[in-house]
């Protein structure tokens, strides 16, 4: 299997914005890259295959979630989780730090590690920075994230320098716990919306030495404008070389935006959990597709989309579908808003190749503020698939 590599393949001169490859065991990623969310070993609603044929190249899942169910054990004597869930590509593992955050009262926060209580059965678990690690070594995710404390928001200073200390520490053992080289690990920065912690964590982390580089703890109740200008200032400051990775964050203005700013990695349950609940993604609006317009609309979604969804049904069909409560609804939503983003990406990969990256942003920015429709910040989707 091919060794972990990250190259720029283009810069363009008017923004921060990178196209480059990424090089794992299991596949290339071209990035700028949006991996779908499948917490439990599964993107909901699609087979693999079918995510191939969406232009999907690398997928996320949970340590937190798959280690409780069915348990990592188990993975690792199936084959690993890409043999368990037939997935060829590659797959980034989250450490469970944010799943573990949200737990609120049912978790205990220490030197040593995190103490938890299962959201399943209420059963006890310590998840340490080593414990993390041997958990996705198992797994056989082609990256692995740090375990790291998602600081919280609002935090003043002395509570993000305090959660920032932990971090480090646990970024630093989960480096020496690390048993296997074809495997990336990513450290994650945090610091809350102070940017010298922020600053003070990239330069520790970059000490330490990772494959790649994570923004962590941001969409967590923040102003958009907050988020944005953390992404701003820190991502130029991560080690040019590596890949960077904006953690938890997906809309399409966001996105094209912290492109912008230099990311090359996105996930977010946004796509998958709006088409479940009946918000699709179009170039010029989003769709709710329960509006009583869409009642006798023969049109597809989006005339410029080439999906199966699109390709093959009206609107008037996929409102039925959802207003009836048909499994069928929840599949071709996915497929959509799925096949939306990766064609939101193919674009910004190509704007980035021609140098008009700025050009494009604008354009889009402009286009998405004439089609405004309800979408629930990023904040509100960062839990769960």
């Amino acid at each position: 299997m091919a060794a972990f590599h990250f190259q720029i393949l283009k810069k363009d001169t008017r923004s921060a914005a990178r196209r480059g490859e990424m090089v794992t065991p299991h596949g290339t990623v071209q990035t700028p890259a949006f991996m779908p969310v499948g917490t439990q070993g599964t993107v909901k609603g699609l087979t693999p295959e079918r995510l191939r044929e969406l232009g999907v190249e690398m997928i996320l899942g949970n340590t937190y979630h798959l280690t409780l169910r069915p348990g990592h054990e188990l993975i690792r004597h199936l084959g690993g989780l890409h043999r368990f869930m037939n997935w060829p590509g590659p797959i980034l593992t989250d450490s469970g730090g944010f799943q573990i955050y949200s737990l609120g009262a049912l978790r205990k926060i220490s030197a040593d590690g995190a103490l938890f209580q299962s959201h399943i059965d209420g059963s006890r678990h310590m998840l340490t920075p080593e414990h993390a690690v041997e958990i996705q070594e198992a797994l056989g995710a082609d990256v692995m994230m740090c375990l790291d404390e998602c600081t919280p928001y609002p935090a003043t200073w002395e509570q993000a320098e305090a959660s920032l200390d932990l971090t480090l520490a646990w970024a630093a053992r989960s480096r020496a716990a690390r048993t296997r080289e074809d495997q990336a690990l990513f450290g994650i920065v945090q610091g809350g919306m102070h940017l010298p912690l922020r600053r003070r964590s990239v330069e520790a982390l970059a000490d330490i030495g990772f494959d790649g580089y994570a923004l962590g703890g941001l969409s967590v109740g923040e102003a958009k404008d907050q988020m944005q200008g953390v992404v701003r200032e820190i991502a130029p400051l991560l080690p040019e070389g590596r890949p960077r990775y904006l953690m938890g964050v997906g809309t399409p203005e966001d996105i094209v935006n912290c492109v912008a700013y230099g990311i090359d990695m996105f996930d977010c349950v946004i796509p998958t959990r709006c088409a479940r609940n009946g918000l699709l993604f179009t170039n010029r609006e989003k769709v709710v597709i329960k509006h009583a317009r869409h009642r006798e609309d023969p049109s597809p979604l989006d005339c410029l989309c080439d999906c199966y969804t699109c390709r093959h049904y009206s609107r008037a069909y996929l409102r039925h579908l959802y207003m009836t409560g048909e499994i069928l609804a929840m599949v071709l939503n996915t497929i959509h808003n799925v096949r939306h983003y990766q064609r939101l990406m193919e674009r910004i990969r190509q704007a980035i190749e021609e140098n008009r990256y700025d050009a494009f942003r604008s354009q889009f920015l402009d286009e998405q503020e004439m089609g405004r429709g309800p979408i629930p910040g990023n904040d509100h989707f960062q839990s769960g698939p």
